[in-house]
Order: C-alpha cells, then structure tokens, then sequence
C-alpha cells in the first residue's frame, strides 16, 4: 500500500461536535486548504479530509441537556461546521463523520486486526476522567487532587471494565520512528517533547468505556455489547475509514498522510496513539504530524466559558475572507500562539497587501494605459532586467520546501520579497524618464518585468488567496493552473504578450474597525483594562525600560485606563471543591455588588473577609474560574513570607476611585 510521490494526502482533525467553529478551526482548516490547494497546483493527484468527530459521554449528556438525540444534536452541530467550510469556499474532497456507517465498520475491523494480533485486552480500570476532554489523568496531574488540568472541570472517579490497547509494548518502536525521522512531527520542538514523553514510560491505553452508550459498539464476533470503543480510537480511525478502510478500500493507495494538520492540545494522541495503533495494524506511518499553536486573546486560550471567542465568519464578512487567510497565516509563525485584534488585521491588509500588492498592480495599470493603450510586453525584460529576475526567482525556488516544512509565516514572507524587488525597479529605473528620453523599449521591457513579478507572486499567493489572486491574473490575462505554474515557476518564463484589464483598487484602505468588538491594549496587569478600537487615537509607543529595574514604564493615559475602587465585602463564602477560592460578593457603588471570585482562601478565611474593605480593579472583562463568574479582582502584595490584601488605611465609601 505504498503512495505515489504523485499523491498528497492532507488533513485537518475532525472537530469535535460539542459547539460551533471559532477561529481557532478556521486556523487549521486554511491552513490545510492552502497546503492542499498548492498540491493541486503543482500536480500532485491530492486528497484533502476534513469532517466532524461525534461521539463520546459529552456529546451524549449535551444532547440531553437540550432536549434531543444524541444522532440529532450531532446532526446539528456537524452541519454547521460543514456550512462554514462551504462559505468558505475550502476545497476539500470528504467531509467526514464518525457517525457514517462506512466508518464505524472501518474502526471494528481495526479492532478486530488489533485483537487478533494481541494487542487489545481486557481488565478493570480505575481513574480520574474528564468528560469535557475526553481523558483520564493520573492523579499528579490534576489540579486540587480533583480538577481536570486542561479544562479546569472537576473529573469523575470511574472504575469499570475497560479493554486495553498494550501501548507500553510499542514504546522502543515509537522512540525508533521518531529517531529516525526527524521532521515526522511539527515544528521539531514538539517532537522533543513527544520523544521525552515516550521515554517517561508509557502506560496501556483503555480503549473502550461501559458507562454511556453513545459511540461505536464492539465487533459483534466479540459476544460483548455492552462496550464502545472510547473516543480517542474512534475519532484517529477516520485518516483511513475516509480512504475505504475496512470497506472498498478505493482510495487506500493516498495514504500515507504527508500533512496531519492539528492544533497542540491534541499532539500526545496524534503523535503517539496513532503512530501506535497504526504499527499494530502494520500500516505505513504518516509524513508530517504539526501541531500548531492557539489563537487568543489577553494571552489566554479561546474558549466560550470565557468569552473571548472570535467568530470566523463575522471576522471574514467585515474585512473579505482572502485578507482573513493572509493575516492568520502571516501573522503568527506555525506552532506558536497568536494574538487575534483588529489592529493587527487592519495593519496587514493595509501595508502588505494594500501598499506592496494592490499598489504595484495599479501602477502597472496605470504605466500601462498611460504609455502603451495598455499593452504588456515581456519579451526584452530580460535583456534590461535579468538581475531583477534572477533576484525574483531566487526567492520564488525557496518557497516549497517552507510550505511543506510548515513554515507558511516564512512562505509569505519570501513571497513579498519580489514584490519590493518590482516596487524599487519602478522607482530606480523611472519609466517616466525612459519615455522622455525615447527609451520606449527599455520601458515596456520594465513594464513587462512587473507584470511578470505580479504574475509569479499571484501564483504562488493563490493558495493563500485564491479569490483575490484569481482576480490578478484575469488582469494579468492569464489562467492560474498547473500550467501557468509549470511555465511561470518551474520553467520560469514570462507572460506573453497581452492588453492588461483595468479592475477597481483590491484592498481599500481601512480607516477604522469595521467589528464592534473591545480589543485588550497592553497593561502590566495580569488581565488589562478593555479599549475599543475606536477610542485608540494614535499607536502607543513601546514602554520605555527602567535601567535599574528592567521595568516597562508607561505614561499617565496608559495608568489611567485601569478603573481602580474601593469595594466593601458584603457576603463572602468558600468555593465549593476548590482548596484556593472564594466567592465574594463586593459593594463598589454601583447598582448591584460585583462577584468576585479570589484565589485567596489559603490565607484568609470567608468569615475575615466579611465587612472588610477591599481594593478592586474594576473594569476587567468577566473571567470563569470554577465555572463561577468573575466581575473583577483585588489586588494583594504577596512574598515569601505569604499574602496581604491591599486595603485603604481608613474606611472610605464603597466605589471612592483611587488613584
């Protein structure tokens, strides 16, 4: 079953049903639509999976929660992923679902090789479980003895009858594959924390669950209903049911997968279990498992409990889907954690694709209406510019290889590279000048260069930006295809000779942010005073550092954005479960007391925080700890020596500013 170094096989996870698409799939999804979108391209035979994963206890209980079916909630949820893949427009072959019957007969046939080559067993086992991640955790692990280490939720105690996959037989085999491929998981850093988790020892994985019912049963040759298979050997099968396996097998001969696509938080089980249960089921390891990081906001991970969810589709209705695609995939380097604001996004669509891009192509329209009727001829480029191009191209034979190796920032960033090359031609070499001095050859030769550079770039941008780039090239008179890719690129030619269409500036300025939507500002605070875009009148310089102390130093405007108050504790009690918090309920002067909920329990009890004054930064947007919400936090000294509520020196009405 080996693959065809025609062939390219890309993924993304399938995204679990548990509530809509936010901007952390959309991340991971354009990112696979580029990589895929270029394989096409540069004809290679491609397959591109996506899909949801809809099984499991939590699926199960939110179903019932609302009223409905596991099947219908699931129906629900998965529709509305695959809707907004089909807005927007990404090109992939099989949208996936754990529910399909073509796949849960694929995953009891793995079980089945599986069982049979005595990999699986059964026995009792007893753990802490979080239901909200799907995952036991070891009792070092968990946060209070209790608390789910990811997701903050308290975990179950569950002990029941559980069949076994002997992952601990396969530790040497993993260290092996991972030693012998290095660039089998990326970025490199996420394969050393992989191989040093594998070298900590690994324990048997349960692999299946008695407690709900919801999932894919057991095969029934194995005389044992009352089991299904636990989320994490369903869910990793759909890279091969998708292809046939275990049915008609009619696209077996696309795996292996060159790109995993995933996001961090779900590493250890792409780039352990999988590799695992693919050795026990003797098929070839995939290419490339990468891992990126998450988009935030306030420097913490996107999540509905906490509110800072970035809707994908609002985000691309304001400002176009294309500038969308630039920015996620030019804004953060892969692996790494991104910061999402509006400021970043208008800064990107302003500059680099308004300034370097959608300017270059206006002044070769308007060069080319202005001194030829708008006639483009590349045929003596080379004889007046051939540093410029072998300087083009130069750039244009390093970017595949930073595609495939996962570093699209990179990708983007050589990309530009011609595009200054063609701004500077037109400035240095004056085609004003060359038209004044009877040099008309020499200018259209120039003319020539910069459709030339522009139509390089479109191609090579077109996976990133497809509608957009689509756009140059039909003013450019040319198709973007395989075959512009093989002449333009590989063969590096020039455009042939053609009359340039005139089409309205692609990237308007933007003057303001087109989303109502608070963007942090930067604050010396653990979470920052909240700002609008539209209140921001000017950039904000970088603080300056204090010589003696390394200290950011910030001005008086920049203070004066945290809204600090005196506040008086008016009901204080412990936060049921949790060693550290309490729920205060604390008067500022306003209309109703703010709850706030304050990791100070280990110093001060419940009963000493009643009645007394406290100090409290008062414009924090709400936060969730414990799944309590926070409308506020105190502010405390804290050193070796243990921790103090800063308070006033003497009594002062609840809601006096200090300042």
């Amino acid at each position: 079953m080996s693959n065809s170094c025609k062939k390219a096989y890309i993924t993304t996870p399938i995204y679990y049903v548990n509530d809509i698409a936010h901007i952390g799939h959309a991340y991971t999804t354009i990112i696979a639509d580029t990589i895929a979108r270029y394989s096409r391209m540069s004809g290679l035979d491609t397959f591109f999976l996506t899909g949801t994963d809809e099984h499991g206890q939590k699926i199960e209980e939110s179903a019932k929660i609302r009223g409905k079916s596991a099947q219908e909630y699931a129906d629900e949820i998965s529709a509305t992923f695959k809707d907004l893949w089909d807005d927007f427009g990404i090109s992939y072959d099989k949208f996936i679902r754990t529910t399909d019957a073509e796949h849960i007969i694929g995953v009891q046939k793995a079980f089945d090789v599986m069982y049979d080559n005595g990999d699986i067993y059964k026995d009792v086992y007893k753990g802490h479980y979080c239901i909200s991640c799907e995952t036991f955790f070891p009792v070092s692990q968990l946060v209070d003895d209790e608390f789910c280490p990811e997701c903050g939720k308290s975990t179950t105690i569950v002990e029941e009858e559980s069949y076994f996959f002997r992952l601990s037989a396969y530790e040497d085999k993993l260290l092996a594959w991972y030693n012998e491929n290095p660039n089998c998981i990326l970025p490199k850093n996420k394969r050393n924390e992989v191989i040093r988790f594998v070298e900590g020892g690994l324990e048997d994985l349960s692999i299946t669950r008695t407690s709900f019912d919801w999932g894919v049963k057991l095969p029934e040759n194995l005389g044992d209903p009352k089991h299904v298979m636990y989320v994490w050997l369903d869910a990793l099968m759909n890279y091969v049911t998708a292809l046939g396996y275990g049915t008609d097998e009619a696209n077996m001969d696309f795996w292996p997968a060159r790109v995993h696509l995933i996001g961090k938080d779900i590493l250890r089980f792409h780039a352990i279990y999988w590799p695992a249960f693919l050795m026990s089921l003797d098929l070839p390891m995939p290419k490339h498992i990468a891992a990126h990081g998450w988009w935030t906001r306030d420097g913490e991970k996107m999540s509905k409990s906490k509110g800072n969810v970035v809707n994908p589709r609002e985000v691309a209705d304001a400002y176009g889907l294309d500038n969308f695609r630039y920015f996620m995939l030019r804004e953060v380097p892969f692996g790494g954690d991104g910061d999402f604001s509006q400021k970043a996004l208008i800064d990107r669509i302003n500059s680099d694709l308004g300034n370097d891009l959608g300017n270059l192509l206006n002044r070769l329209i308007g060069m080319s209406g202005k001194y030829f009727e708008g006639k483009v001829d590349s045929s003596n480029a080379a004889k007046y510019y051939q540093a410029e191009l072998d300087e083009v191209q130069a750039s244009l034979d390093k970017l595949e290889p930073l595609l495939f190796d996962m570093q699209i920032h990179k990708y983007l960033e050589e990309l530009w590279r011609p595009l200054t090359v063609a701004n500077k031609a037109i400035d240095k070499y004056q085609p004003w000048t060359l038209m004044k001095e009877g040099k008309e050859e020499e200018a259209m030769a120039l003319n020539g260069l910069i459709a030339a550079i522009l139509a390089k770039v479109s191609v090579m941008l077109y996976p990133v930006m497809p509608e957009i780039c689509t756009k140059i090239s039909e003013a450019l008179a040319f198709t973007i295809d395989n075959a512009s890719w093989n002449s333009l690129i590989k063969e590096k030619k020039l455009l042939d000779t053609f009359t340039i269409e005139k089409i309205p500036p692609l990237f308007p300025r933007i003057e303001e942010p087109l989303l109502e939507q608070a963007e942090p500002e930067d604050t010396n605070l653990s979470t920052g005073s909240v700002k609008s875009d539209k209140d921001t009148k000017a950039t904000v310089a970088e603080p300056a550092k204090s010589k003696e102390e390394g200290i950011a130093l910030i001005g008086i405007d920049q203070f004066f954005q945290t809204s600090l108050k005196v506040g008086t504790v008016i009901k204080a009690e412990e936060v049921p479960k949790s060693k550290k918090l309490l729920l205060l309920q604390v008067d500022i002067g306003e209309a109703q007391p703010r709850q706030i909920v304050a990791g100070i329990k280990e110093w001060y009890s419940a009963n000493e925080m009643l009645g007394t004054q406290v100090c409290v930064v008062a414009n924090l947007k709400p936060a969730k700890l414990m799944g309590l919400t926070s409308e506020g936090m105190l502010l405390a000294a804290k050193d070796e020596n243990g921790l103090c509520m800063i308070r006033p020196e003497k009594p002062k009405t609840a809601g006096t500013p200090i300042s």
